[in-house]
């Protein structure tokens, strides 16, 4: 007969109750206890997701808080609503203002001013509020609320885990599937946290792009303002020049002083033309741009290009077919072929082959974005060589002034750098493909002129650039270009009254009414300019003709790079020729005026 574990007499059964009561007991109390751990553990994993999710979008949204980008914020923001469990999300400045939010309801809608606790519970609701840091400041603040499962819809399961232990398996499979969902979840939000990643990278691009073209502003800005003074000089400079060799000739020592002169006016003109590079690259030359053909530009060219770069290299020329006709200052734009050709000659040194070539080509947003130009048609002039071609680091800084890799005899630095600026004052494009070994080409982006402008008047040389007594109002600040100018005026045979400032100008025009044209700088101290000066004086002598000089091109009679209408414009340094020609031309074509206006 088998022993009983268990007998009927035994003691087990008059403890029994009690042990089923302590079993009991012990069974709620584990139930409670499991409740509690379970409760705490489900509430400090929602605070855990939401934390994350805070920090995820914390990290995202700092270049829009530094660059005060609403439209990225916004869009980081909204893309948390692919969690169905975030109620709201808002990101704050570093005042406290709300910068961007979202809402899934209208009970939900963040707050106008940051002010949530670092973690809050309550209800069936959980809020983090993190902040945003950029280079270990707090730059900003984050605030994600999301929702958790009602405190009412737990109590029923942790009811049935003290009635009945089979609740535990359900429970368990409760949570397997809450943790199957959230895992689900967490990797939607982690795809999405890598998008935002490669977005960030995006953007850090841009910025470094962005810092790069501030640099080449700032280096513009000053190389202009520099270029300003350095004409004042050259004014002076190549005026005394030009009235030494004018008197010389006279002299018995005549060839000597001739030569002289002529060195110094070499030296000079070199001055002059370093300072026309520093104007290009600070885009303040004043550009005269007409329609133009580039395969005819181009072909022109051949003849020049061959005797500049010599026999050593073979120049190839290869015009696109259909090639659209474009707006630009042909002179700048022969220059700036010009210098690509020689730099592309000293990268051959051996010799080797320079091609020339146009083609038609369009840049849509995204490429015009990273162009920084306007989406639509081009043409382009690539020019390519056979030399050894340069490093991507010496590439990234070819376009910057005064870079060269050549010795000090053989380049200053500001060929591209002129090209660059330009090539961006003109609204275009300019790139460098290169490879070591391989050679390089740079191609010039030039906006498709897609209409033809009015025909301007063609102005003719004058058969006489001397003077005929008339009487010319000059007005510039500077005393020594003001004294060079008159002396330079009277020479050509001019009457000459001199100002110095707009207001000076106006009283003496009101008592000199013989005076026969305006020929004044753009620059005037005082509170008015120029062309403010010129405007006066139209309204009060609406037939005096005006005649602008200026150092560089200001905003006052230029505008998106080129001329105003309507302005005639001498650059300084200027000659005898060039001033002589300008004042025949206005002076001329007002005589003509004024006959036309006498006919009955």
């Amino acid at each position: 007969m088998p022993t009983r574990i268990f007998p009927p007499s035994s003691r087990f059964w008059r403890v029994a109750p009690r042990l089923a009561a302590a079993t009991a007991v012990v069974l709620i109390a584990a139930a409670i206890a499991a409740a509690f751990f379970i409760e705490r553990a489900y509430t400090d994993q929602k605070q855990r997701e939401v934390s994350v999710s805070a920090g995820i979008l914390a990290s995202t949204v700092t270049a829009a808080l530094v660059f005060d980008d609403v439209s990225a914020a916004r869009e980081y923001v909204e893309a948390l609503a692919a969690n169905p469990e975030i109620l709201s999300a808002a990101v704050y400045d570093e005042t406290g203002a709300l910068f961007a939010s979202y809402a899934r309801t209208s009970d939900s809608r963040p707050p106008a001013t940051a002010g949530l606790a670092l973690i809050a519970v309550g209800g069936d609701r959980v809020a983090v509020s993190v902040p945003v840091r950029h280079e270990g400041k707090v730059i900003g603040t984050v605030n994600l609320l999301s929702t958790i499962e009602p405190l009412a819809s737990r109590l029923p399961r942790y009811a049935l885990i003290l009635l009945l232990t089979l609740m535990a398996a359900a429970v368990v499979a409760v949570l397997g599937a809450a943790q199957s969902a959230l895992a689900h979840v967490n990797e939607e939000l982690r795809e999405r946290a890598r998008q935002l990643q490669d977005q960030i990278v995006e953007r850090e691009k841009a910025e470094d792009a962005l810092r790069q073209i501030q640099k080449m502003e700032t280096i513009g800005q000053l190389t202009g303002g520099v270029a300003h003074d350095f004409n004042n000089l050259l004014t002076i400079i190549i005026g005394n020049l030009d009235r030494l060799e004018r008197r010389i000739d006279a002299k018995a020592d005549a060839a000597e002083l001739k030569k002289v002169a002529k060195f110094a006016r070499i030296g000079a003109d070199r001055a002059a033309t370093l300072t026309k590079s520093l104007l290009a690259f600070s885009r303040r030359q004043p550009l005269d741009p007409k329609p133009l053909d580039a395969n005819k530009l181009v072909s022109n060219m051949s003849d020049l290009l061959r005797r500049t770069l010599g026999e050593h290299i073979t120049v190839q020329m290869v015009g696109g077919a259909g090639l659209w006709r474009t707006q630009a200052d042909p002179n700048q734009l022969e220059n700036a072929i010009l210098n690509l050709a020689v730099n592309a000659r000293d990268a051959m040194p051996e010799g080797g082959r320079l091609t020339i070539e146009t083609a038609n080509a369009y840049f849509d947003p995204h490429h015009a974005a990273q162009a920084e130009v306007e989406p639509g048609q081009y043409i382009v002039i690539a020019v390519t060589d056979t030399g050894g071609g340069m490093t991507k680091e010496v590439a990234a800084q070819a376009f910057e002034p005064f870079f060269t890799t050549k010795d000090t005899s053989h380049g200053t630095g500001l060929g591209l750098s002129q090209v660059y600026g330009f090539v961006k004052q003109s609204g275009g494009h300019v790139q460098i493909y290169t490879e070591l070994g391989q050679g390089t080409t740079v191609k010039i982006y030039l906006p498709r002129l897609t209409a033809e402008p009015e025909a301007e008047e063609v102005e003719t040389a004058p058969d006489s650039v001397e003077g005929r007594h008339e009487t010319i109002l000059l007005v510039e600040d500077d005393p020594g270009v003001r004294e060079n100018s008159a002396m330079m005026l009277q020479e050509l045979g001019y009457r000459v009254i001199g100002a110095s400032t707009g207001a000076e100008t106006l009283q003496t025009l009101e008592r000199n009414r013989q005076v026969a044209l305006l020929f004044t700088d753009v620059g005037l101290p005082g509170s008015m300019n120029g062309r403010q000066l010129a405007d006066e004086v139209r309204r009060r002598r609406p037939e005096l003709p005006v005649l602008f000089t200026t150092g560089y091109a200001r905003n006052a009679i230029v505008h998106d790079g080129r001329l105003d209408p309507g302005v005639h414009l001498v650059t300084k340094p200027f000659s005898y020729a060039d001033l002589s020609t300008a004042l025949r031309n206005l002076l001329e074509a007002r005589a003509d005026r004024t006959a036309e206006a006498r006919k009955p």
